[in-house]
Protein backbone atom coordinates (compact mmCIF):
# COMPACT_ATOMS: atom_id res chain seq x y z
CA UNK A 1 0.00 0.00 0.00
CA UNK A 2 1.26 3.21 -0.93
CA UNK A 3 1.88 6.37 2.08
CA UNK A 4 -0.21 9.44 2.01
CA UNK A 5 1.47 12.90 2.66
CA UNK A 6 -0.11 15.91 3.64
CA UNK A 7 1.84 18.52 2.81
CA UNK A 8 2.03 22.58 3.56
CA UNK A 9 3.74 25.67 2.55
CA UNK A 10 3.52 28.92 4.65
CA UNK A 11 5.54 32.01 4.53
CA UNK A 12 6.77 32.95 8.58
CA UNK A 13 8.56 36.19 9.23
CA UNK A 14 12.06 35.97 9.64
CA UNK A 15 12.31 37.07 13.54
CA UNK A 16 9.59 34.67 14.41
CA UNK A 17 11.26 32.03 12.80
CA UNK A 18 12.44 30.56 16.19
CA UNK A 19 8.84 31.18 17.62
CA UNK A 20 7.55 28.86 14.78
CA UNK A 21 10.50 26.51 15.27
CA UNK A 22 9.59 25.90 18.76
CA UNK A 23 5.87 25.31 17.73
CA UNK A 24 6.67 23.04 15.28
CA UNK A 25 8.93 20.74 17.21
CA UNK A 26 6.32 20.38 19.87
CA UNK A 27 3.57 19.67 17.09
CA UNK A 28 5.76 17.07 15.45
CA UNK A 29 5.92 15.11 18.17
CA UNK A 30 2.30 15.00 18.70
CA UNK A 31 1.63 13.78 15.55
CA UNK A 32 4.18 11.03 15.69
CA UNK A 33 2.42 10.24 19.13
CA UNK A 34 -0.73 9.76 17.76
CA UNK A 35 0.69 7.24 14.47
CA UNK A 36 2.32 9.95 11.65
CA UNK A 37 5.50 8.16 10.21
CA UNK A 38 7.38 11.00 9.40
CA UNK A 39 6.93 14.98 10.29
CA UNK A 40 9.17 17.46 8.55
CA UNK A 41 9.46 21.00 8.40
CA UNK A 42 11.38 22.44 6.17
CA UNK A 43 12.93 26.35 5.98
CA UNK A 44 13.41 27.65 2.21
CA UNK A 45 17.40 27.67 1.14
CA UNK A 46 17.64 28.01 -2.13
CA UNK A 47 14.64 29.79 -3.88
CA UNK A 48 15.57 30.53 -7.46
CA UNK A 49 13.80 28.74 -10.32
CA UNK A 50 14.94 30.19 -13.46
CA UNK A 51 11.82 28.86 -15.87
CA UNK A 52 9.44 27.94 -13.01
CA UNK A 53 8.01 29.59 -10.01
CA UNK A 54 9.33 29.95 -7.08
CA UNK A 55 8.09 28.88 -3.57
CA UNK A 56 8.26 32.78 -2.12
CA UNK A 57 5.53 33.56 -5.42
CA UNK A 58 3.67 30.85 -4.71
CA UNK A 59 3.49 31.44 -1.22
CA UNK A 60 3.10 34.55 -1.12
CA UNK A 61 5.39 35.64 1.03
CA UNK A 62 7.11 39.25 1.96
CA UNK A 63 10.47 40.43 1.88
CA UNK A 64 10.80 40.08 5.69
CA UNK A 65 9.69 35.98 5.75
CA UNK A 66 10.71 32.83 4.79
CA UNK A 67 9.10 29.82 3.20
CA UNK A 68 8.21 26.52 5.07
CA UNK A 69 7.64 23.26 3.31
CA UNK A 70 6.38 20.77 5.46
CA UNK A 71 5.10 17.27 5.44
CA UNK A 72 3.68 14.44 7.90
CA UNK A 73 3.73 10.91 5.99
CA UNK A 74 1.05 8.42 6.58
CA UNK A 75 0.31 4.84 6.05
CA UNK A 76 -2.45 5.89 3.79
CA UNK A 77 -5.26 8.69 3.61
CA UNK A 78 -7.22 6.23 5.97
CA UNK A 79 -4.52 6.31 8.58
CA UNK A 80 -3.84 10.39 7.93
CA UNK A 81 -7.54 10.82 8.53
CA UNK A 82 -7.46 8.66 11.75
CA UNK A 83 -4.34 10.24 12.76
CA UNK A 84 -5.84 13.86 12.42
CA UNK A 85 -8.78 13.21 14.21
CA UNK A 86 -6.46 12.80 17.38
CA UNK A 87 -4.19 15.07 16.71
CA UNK A 88 -6.77 18.18 16.46
CA UNK A 89 -8.40 16.56 19.56
CA UNK A 90 -5.43 16.75 21.44
CA UNK A 91 -5.62 19.64 23.82
CA UNK A 92 -1.49 20.23 23.02
CA UNK A 93 -2.78 21.36 20.24
CA UNK A 94 -5.49 24.19 20.85
CA UNK A 95 -3.12 25.49 23.15
CA UNK A 96 -0.58 26.17 20.70
CA UNK A 97 -2.94 27.83 18.36
CA UNK A 98 -4.45 30.95 19.86
CA UNK A 99 -4.86 32.69 16.48
CA UNK A 100 -3.71 36.67 18.45
CA UNK A 101 -0.61 34.73 18.95
CA UNK A 102 0.89 32.53 16.22
CA UNK A 103 4.09 32.96 14.43
CA UNK A 104 2.32 33.19 10.87
CA UNK A 105 -0.69 34.50 8.79
CA UNK A 106 -2.66 30.81 9.15
CA UNK A 107 -4.98 32.07 6.11
CA UNK A 108 -1.93 32.25 4.17
CA UNK A 109 -1.15 28.89 4.50
CA UNK A 110 -1.65 26.18 1.47
CA UNK A 111 -2.08 22.65 2.36
CA UNK A 112 -3.11 19.26 0.84
CA UNK A 113 -3.33 15.39 0.71
CA UNK A 114 -1.59 13.74 -1.45
CA UNK A 115 -1.19 10.11 -2.56
CA UNK A 116 2.23 8.31 -3.68
CA UNK A 117 2.88 8.26 -6.90
CA UNK A 118 6.60 7.34 -6.90
CA UNK A 119 8.06 5.93 -3.82
CA UNK A 120 11.66 4.90 -3.99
Amino acid sequence: MSQYIDGYVLSVPKNKLAAYKKMATKASKIWREHGALEYRECVGDDMTAPGMVPFPKLAKSKPDEVVIFAYVVFKSRKHRDATNKKVFADPRIASMCDPNDMPFDCKRTTWGGFKTLVAR
